[in-house]
């Protein structure tokens, strides 16, 4: 399986930023720390909870234009819900938590559906989940899953593939709770 990485703002270039005073250096950071801009377009997904950053009140919303914006992520998975290996593209579910300067012990999912799923905060840090945006190339629709869907790199490990990742993989995702 093969994970591509790219940042629409910055193709082909690094993406760390360093600050180096009198010599020595002092910061290493992923990209420049910002504060989150206010969803200028629909808002489809909500972050709450332990949030530093947020652009509406106490909550981070994001409209699409801004989910695409950061960093994309693709990759090829099998999963029980299609008969083939599909493409998923999207921001990594640890950069829109940084977007919004959110950080915890738990990630609580929700969905268009009001399914609930609690992820351990440490499996955004641990494996290259995903907030996906387009499957296959294409924007998903709400009857396909969409317009977001959480997803592990199942054929990226063994341990991927079984029950528990799977039930935190939450389709039509509307909410995230950073507990």
């Amino acid at each position: 399986m093969r994970i591509r990485r790219s940042h629409p703002n910055h193709p082909g270039t690094g993406r760390r930023s360093l600050l180096c005073l009198g010599g020595g250096l002092l910061l290493a950071a992923a990209w420049p720390v910002r504060a989150l801009v206010a969803a200028s377009g629909p808002v489809v997904l909500t972050v709450g909870g332990r949030v530093r950053m947020p652009n509406q009140g106490d909550v981070a919303h994001f409209d699409m234009a801004m989910l695409a914006a950061l960093p994309q992520t693709s990759f090829s998975t099998r999963t029980p819900w299609y008969a083939q290996p599909r493409r998923f593209t999207g921001p990594l579910l640890r950069d829109v938590l940084m977007a919004a300067g959110a950080q915890g012990q738990v990630i609580r999912l929700t969905a268009l559906n009001d399914y609930r799923v609690d992820m351990p905060y440490q499996d955004a840090q641990r494996h290259d989940v995903i907030v996906a945006r387009l499957l296959d190339d294409k924007p998903m629709a709400v009857r396909d899953k969409g317009p977001l869907f959480v997803i592990y790199p199942f054929d990226s490990r063994p341990e991927l593939r079984g029950a528990v990742y799977y039930s935190r993989s939450a389709w039509q995702l509307r909410k995230i709770d950073v507990l």
